[in-house]
């Protein structure tokens, strides 16, 4: 008798969740997002070990999703939906001391490295986001909210070169470093990295022509890359990434 009880309350609330559920998609709307993000993974605070950034060069980082638009009043409403990303960079510094590993000669060297240094990073992932959403007008919006990423791939690997390694310490022995894949230092951080990020996101939305908008947001990792453990690079490398783009309504 209990177990009938309990399984007609369960029925009846499946039920009304789905109805709920079913009326929030029939009163929602739904856009789909195509954007291009520039950006990259960096500490809070340019360290002094960081001493020129000589060049940055342009990847493919685009963006594709799927979002649903629901409103709770006139001027306040929520947003989620599923998004492709693809987020990466490619740059040269020049630093002085910095902390770091290497593998040069068949060895494998830990120390305080100065000298040039290129990075690749490179992540594909699916990223849902959930927000809040303002409207100002109309056909003009601002949202807020939490992010969570998954990386389906992933790579930050780079050489150095031009430069040399104190080996350990500050004033240890010295390895000096060419300028040619045979006598440069290489490093592959890629297994290190998380497979799972969480972030703010910050966006406006502009419905300019009927079904179509354009849209900028900024997206800020509240956690590094790479796992907490991972103390070969002396800071935290947080992705934080400003995209532009623009929707299309469907719905």
């Amino acid at each position: 008798m209990i177990v009938k009880k309990l399984f007609a309350v369960l029925l009846i609330g499946t039920s009304a969740f789905a109805a709920q559920a079913k009326g929030i998609v029939d009163n929602a709307t739904f856009n789909i997002r195509l954007g291009y993000s520039l950006g990259g993974t960096a500490p809070v605070g340019l360290p002094n070990t960081i001493r020129s950034l000589n060049s940055f060069h342009f990847r493919p980082n685009f963006l594709l999703g799927l979002d649903m638009n629901s409103t709770i009043d006139q001027r306040w409403g929520w947003l989620t939906g599923v998004r492709v990303e693809r987020k990466g960079m490619y740059v040269d510094a020049t630093v002085k001391n910095y902390h770091m590993g290497i593998e040069y000669g068949g060895q494998s060297l830990e120390g305080y490295y100065t000298g040039h240094e290129v990075t690749e990073e490179k992540q594909l992932m699916i990223t849902v986001p959930v927000q809040a959403t303002y409207h100002l007008c109309h056909n003009v919006s601002l949202r807020l909210g939490p992010y969570i990423s998954f990386v389906m791939s992933k790579k930050f690997e780079g050489y150095a070169y031009d430069g040399y390694l104190r080996v350990n310490e500050p004033t240890g022995d010295k390895v000096v470093m060419g300028n040619t894949p045979s006598n440069r230092g290489s490093y592959d951080f890629s297994d290190r990295m998380r497979s799972l990020q969480c972030g703010l996101n910050f966006g406006a939305d502009w419905r300019f022509y009927r079904q179509v908008g354009a849209f900028a947001e900024l997206s800020w990792g509240l956690n590094g890359i790479h796992h907490s453990d991972f103390k070969t690079i002396e800071q935290t490398l947080y992705p934080i990434y400003g995209t532009i783009g623009l929707t299309y309504r469907i719905k």
